[in-house]
């Protein structure tokens, strides 16, 4: 299993706590040089005050730890 595909199935898991509020998350791209995955807000949670809240203390913690090549999160427009 690639990193995408380990991803959108963590996402798919976290998904449904995003919806209830109208939101949703999407994988953007994983660059591998830098560790660094890319993902984006949608819905209501793409101009919520607290999505940053949300990734790092959850979305990003609950991925590093499933996910060790992943070594930080970035939400992008």
């Amino acid at each position: 299993m690639n990193i995408k595909e380990k991803v959108e199935e963590i996402l798919a898991d976290l998904r449904p706590y995003l919806q209830i509020d109208n939101g949703d998350i999407e994988f953007v791209r994983y660059d591998i040089e830098n560790k660094v995955l890319e993902v984006r807000f949608l819905g209501m949670c793409g101009n919520c005050p607290l999505s940053q809240m949300t990734l790092r203390a959850g979305i990003e913690q609950f991925i590093i730890k499933n996910i060790p090549e992943v070594k930080r999160i970035e939400a992008v427009q």
